[in-house]
C-alpha cells in the first residue's frame, strides 16, 4: 500500500515538473518587447524639452554669425528657427549653439546639439558617422589668393603654403590628394582668413562660397578658377540613426521649398556677397531637390 502511495505520489510531482517547465519554455518563446514600454519618440522629446538644439557657426557670413547686437543670424540660422516654429509653434524656441568645422560630428554624436546647420559638405566619410538630410545648398572647393600672387592654378601651391581650417572639405580633400603639400591649419574660419590677409600663407582654400563672399568685401584678393574636386551638396545633419529626425526636416525641406523660403534667405543674406550675375539655383537647392 505505501508503495502504491508512493508511486502515485512521485508521478504526481513528476508532472507537475513537466507542467512548470513546459509553462516555462512558452514564456521563452514570448518576444521580448511584450510588455515593454515603446522608445520615446525624438520628436516627443525635443517638444517635452520645450527648444530645438542647433550647432551653428558663429564666423561665416553670411550662413553663420552673430551680428552686433549679439543676435545670432544668416541663413542657416534662419531655417533653425523656422524648424523650431514649425515643431514648437514659436521661432524663438530654439538655442543655437557655436560649433567649428571639426567639432560639428562630435556635437551631434555626445547629443550636445539635436541638428547640425552649418555648412557641412556631404562625403562619404561623413555619412558613415552622421546623418544627412536632403541638401540645402551646393558648393566647390576653391583657394583664395592675393592679387599680386604668382599662383595662377592649383598646382602653383605645391611649393606654397596653403591655410584650411580643420574639418573642413578643403582640408580633407587636400590632406588626401596632396599628402606632400605643406597645410597650415586654424580651428576657426576668421583665424585662417586673417592667417592669409597676415601673409602667413599664400593661399586659403575653403567652400568658394565664403571666399567670394570675404573677396568681394575685402579688396585685394581673387578666387582661382579650378576647383578642388567636384560640385557637392550642403545639408543640415542629425545624429546617425535617428530618422525620425532626419525625415522630419527633409519634409520641413519640402514644405519651405514650396514658400520658395530658401530663395528669400538667399535674396536677403547672399545675393549681396556674390557678383550680380550669380543665379540663385546654382547656390540654393530649393525644397531638398539636388540636381547634380
Amino acid at each position: 500500500m505505501k508503495t502504491a502511495n508512493a508511486s502515485k505520489l512521485l508521478l504526481s510531482l513528476l508532472g507537475l515538473a513537466l507542467l512548470v517547465g513546459c509553462n516555462k519554455a512558452e514564456d521563452s518563446a514570448k518576444p521580448a518587447a511584450t510588455g515593454a514600454a515603446p522608445a520615446t519618440s525624438y520628436l516627443e522629446t525635443i517638444k517635452a524639452r520645450d527648444k530645438l538644439i542647433v550647432g551653428v557657426f558663429t564666423d561665416k557670413p553670411p550662413f553663420g554669425f552673430v551680428d552686433e547686437t549679439g543676435r545670432y543670424v544668416g541663413f542657416d540660422t534662419d531655417i533653425g528657427r523656422a524648424f523650431a516654429k514649425s515643431l514648437l509653434g514659436d521661432e524663438n524656441k530654439v538655442e543655437f549653439v557655436a560649433v567649428e568645422p571639426a567639432s560639428r560630428i562630435p556635437f551631434l554624436q555626445s547629443d550636445k546639439v539635436d541638428l547640425i546647420l552649418a555648412n557641412m559638405t556631404v562625403t562619404p566619410e561623413r555619412k558613415e558617422v552622421v546623418e544627412f538630410t536632403n541638401p540645402n545648398l551646393r558648393v566647390a572647393v576653391q583657394a583664395l589668393v592675393p592679387d599680386g600672387s604668382s599662383v595662377q592654378k592649383l598646382d602653383d601651391l605645391a611649393d606654397k603654403t596653403t591655410i584650411v581650417t580643420t574639418g573642413t572639405t578643403a582640408d580633407i580633400w587636400l590632406t588626401q590628394n596632396h599628402p606632400d603639400w605643406k597645410l597650415l591649419k586654424f580651428e576657426k574660419n576668421t583665424e585662417s582668413l586673417q592667417a592669409l590677409a597676415s601673409g602667413r600663407g599664400d593661399a586659403y582654400a575653403q567652400d568658394n562660397l565664403i571666399l567670394f563672399s570675404w573677396s568681394k568685401q575685402n579688396p585685394g584678393y581673387r578666387v582661382l578658377a579650378e576647383k578642388l574636386g567636384d560640385e557637392a551638396p550642403i545639408a543640415p545633419a542629425v545624429k546617425k540613426g535617428n530618422i525620425e529626425l532626419r525625415d522630419w526636416v527633409n519634409n520641413e525641406l519640402a514644405r519651405l521649398g514650396e514658400q520658395k523660403y530658401l530663395l528669400k534667405l538667399y535674396d536677403q543674406y547672399v545675393r549681396k556677397q556674390l557678383s550680380d550675375d550669380t543665379k540663385p539655383e546654382s547656390v540654393i537647392v530649393e525644397g531638398g531637390k539636388w540636381q547634380g
